[in-house]
């Protein structure tokens, strides 16, 4: 999978996205990972991307032609026009199931705005999805853009070592990931569960989505609703 990152920090972003697994999956061939400085398509010899708004108001806006030049750099050299993600408090709330989504994607390019924002008019041009990582404003769309290529990343297949980290976690169906233990039994007095010592394995299952269902209760009940309880967990959560 190929993502294309126009940034005007493009070491910001590289820098951020070579470590770990998906820098080892960048490594490996499994993903690219390619940051394009949108100062290098400004035609202001001094490379300048910003100016006024018209209409006055704080700040300064980023120009269309340095994005949009930034932006035909890519689509020269891929042949195509792929979905292109605009990082912004304005867009909709990323999730899992964007996440993979997105994965099934050949190639993205994810832009990343700075100051207040970008020209409207390139924004019509290129953008394909207004997404959001949160109900807060950064300095920038970077930090929500690696966000996103790493969660994107995670879905694609061999990223992982185990394809079953990427299938068993939390928010797949609604539901946060139980707790989880490791080695030793014992820690300052606290013990792994007994069922997880048992290798009972449908004991363990069932416990872990019981713990799931418990979790999720306590620190985001909001998902509950849509996380497809049958009758028998509905009435074992009401006695709990």
């Amino acid at each position: 999978m190929n993502f294309y990152i126009l940034t005007l920090f493009p070491e910001m972003v590289m820098d951020g996205l070579r470590t770990s697994i998906i820098g080892r999956a960048a490594e490996t061939g499994l993903l690219h990972l390619e940051a394009i400085n949108i100062r290098d398509y400004s035609d202001n010899k001094h490379h300048k991307v910003d100016d006024y708004p018209y209409g006055g108001g704080a700040g300064m806006l980023m120009q269309a032609q340095p994005v949009y030049g930034a932006y035909q750099s890519v689509i020269e050299r891929i042949g195509r026009k792929p979905r292109c993600i605009y990082a912004t408090p304005q867009g909709r709330a990323f999730t899992q199931k964007d996440a993979k989504d997105f994965a099934q994607e050949p190639d993205l390019i994810l832009l990343c705005g700075h100051y207040e924002g970008i020209d409207e008019r390139v924004l019509e041009e290129v953008a394909t999805d207004y997404i959001s990582i949160g109900d807060y404003v950064l300095t920038g769309g970077e930090l929500p853009a690696m966000v996103m290529v790493d969660a994107i990343s995670r879905m694609v297949p061999g990223v992982l070592g185990n394809q079953e980290s990427g299938s068993f976690e939390s928010f797949e169906g609604n539901l946060l990931e139980y707790p989880q233990y490791s080695r030793p039994e014992e820690w300052h007095g606290k013990k792994v569960p007994d069922v997880l010592l048992s290798g009972h394995h449908k004991n363990i299952e069932t416990w872990r989505r019981q713990q799931s269902i418990l979790r999720t209760k306590e620190r985001r009940p909001d998902l509950l609703a849509q996380a497809g309880l049958t009758a028998k967990e509905q009435e074992w959560l009401k006695g709990v």
